[in-house]
């Protein structure tokens, strides 16, 4: 796809079969026009961020392709999430999908709709090790190695799941 962006996708569900929503997740991130699909990480089982009354997430990272500009893609991001029926009752709650832009090419973004790279990326363990597993070489549009990032980050009780 000439003159595409590469993007990562960050995926998230810990509701209505997490496994599932996140799986259907990448073949729906894949049909977007204007996008091609790259690698998909592995699934990854992490414990909640924020609120512990809820069950453990299932995560993974997608890279994309696309010749949309970035709040494009959020929007599409978006559609997909309202498709699986995301309601967001509480902040850091659980959600059938969640979908974040983490990286749009090497831009740096701050709108009032989109911040990119994803704000707190750098600090979650679920976001990291999935996307080294597909990008290990990545460097961060500030020029931070991704591997210094993972040195900062311990796996912790974050699992690799099997296929």
């Amino acid at each position: 796809m000439a003159d595409a962006v590469r993007c990562f996708i960050g995926l998230g569900s810990n509701l209505q079969d997490p496994r599932s929503q996140v799986l259907n997740a990448f073949d729906e991130l894949a049909a977007i026009d204007g996008c091609r699909p790259g690698l998909r990480s592995a699934l990854y089982r992490s414990d909640p961020v924020g609120p512990q009354d809820q069950p453990d997430f299932i995560n993974a990272v997608a890279e994309l392709h696309t010749r949309l500009e970035p709040e494009a893609l959020l929007d599409r991001l978006q559609a997909i999430e309202q498709a699986h029926r995301r309601v967001r009752e509480r902040h850091w709650g659980p959600r059938t999908l969640d979908l974040d832009l983490l990286l749009y090419g090497n831009e740096v973004i701050h709108t009032p709709r989109l911040s990119v790279p994803h704000p707190c990326m750098t600090e979650r363990g679920f976001v990291l090790w999935p996307l080294a597993e597909i990008a290990p070489a990545l460097t961060m549009p500030d020029g931070t190695p991704l591997d210094r990032l993972l040195a900062l980050c311990p796996m912790g009780t974050l699992e690799r799941l099997p296929l």
